[in-house]
């Protein structure tokens, strides 16, 4: 017996000796440095806001959080990193709906959005706005639907550019209020809201970043919200969703949150959401946010899946129905 003994006390402290298994039972996560990737240049929307969480989860977290951007490909070069990394909690992304809802269904991509990622925790979503010059004759978007609606064919609007979410949402809610207009694609957002201000265009549905301080200087005029629940960055401007009729819980925007790849352990995914919803209720990090127009609507792991799944059918139907394709 006493033999036996030793034999399994030999074996136990070989075992520990291993270094995969001695890591694992002397050095819990988080241990080293997180890397956050950003597949945005720096200054985007998505990288300001991922920063912002990076420095968050290294004050909670007692680690270094470091930001690396690797852009390029409208977000997908950065994103198939933190695809193909290892799911040890270690490579995180600073998620966004260009490259993992709308990219997805418009085109082959080196990654499965479905199935590559584990979706962590929502930061907030970028509203867009129904805008109009200041002299457009409709004051309000009942006017403004009923107006547009009167003529089939005979208003046009603009997009940052074919399949771009901005022309996606403006289909849906073009659909939705039963408008028919002729859709005139820019190669940005800037040259859009030019184009509306030059009175090129009609209206366009862009994101707030891009219209809300056209907006403050009255060069146009908001007439609705993309969001159900309107937006504390845009007091008084009403949602599309109070519309009667199919606009009725339209719920739209440009969402930004944590991921990390397949198969991340489920204890890594919750204290990392943990961390981003708490955070995103402080009131510095809620400012910040509020900052570069995302109205911050944090999720945790769960319900961001959900919302995911939503967006993604919403979309996939926008762009079936209309037969979007990219040239």
């Amino acid at each position: 017996m006493l033999q036996a003994r030793r034999l399994a006390l030999a074996l136990a402290v070989a075992l520990l000796s291993l270094p995969g298994l001695a890591a694992a039972q002397q050095a819990p996560w988080p241990n080293r440095p997180i890397r956050m990737v950003i597949p945005w240049p720096p200054g985007q929307a998505t990288d300001l806001a991922g920063r912002v969480i990076a420095q968050r989860l290294q004050e909670r977290l007692g680690v270094p959080v470091v930001p690396e951007n690797r852009a390029g490909a409208g977000g997908t070069i950065g994103s198939d990193v933190v695809a193909k990394a290892a799911p040890d909690g270690y490579t995180l992304l600073a998620g966004s709906s260009g490259p993992l809802t709308i990219s997805p269904l418009l085109q082959r991509l080196p990654y499965d959005a479905q199935h590559d990622f584990t979706a962590i925790a929502m930061f907030g979503v970028s509203p867009y706005l129904l805008v109009v010059k200041p002299d457009f004759p409709a004051q309000t978007i009942q006017d403004f639907i009923a107006l547009v609606r009167s003529r089939p064919g005979h208003y046009t609007f603009g997009s940052s550019g074919t399949g771009a979410t901005a022309h996606l949402i403006t289909e849906a809610f073009n659909a939705a209020a039963g408008l028919d207009a002729l859709h005139v694609p820019f190669a940005g957002s800037a040259p859009e809201m030019t184009a509306l201000i030059g009175g090129q265009i009609t209206y366009g549905i862009e994101t707030m970043a891009a219209t809300w301080p056209l907006v403050r200087q009255g060069a146009l005029r908001a007439l609705g919200i993309s969001l159900a629940g309107g937006s504390t960055l845009a007091p008084g401007v009403v949602p599309f969703a109070t519309q009667p009729g199919a606009l009725q819980g339209f719920d739209a925007g440009a969402w930004v949150g944590l991921m990390g790849p397949a198969n991340l352990p489920a204890a890594i995914t919750e204290r990392l959401a943990v961390v981003v919803v708490e955070g995103m209720a402080a009131p510095e990090v809620r400012s910040r946010f509020e900052g570069i127009s995302v109205e911050p609507i944090p999720r945790g792991t769960g319900p961001f899946t959900t919302y995911l799944a939503e967006q993604r059918a919403l979309f996939q139907a926008i762009i079936q129905r209309n037969n979007i394709r990219l040239e």
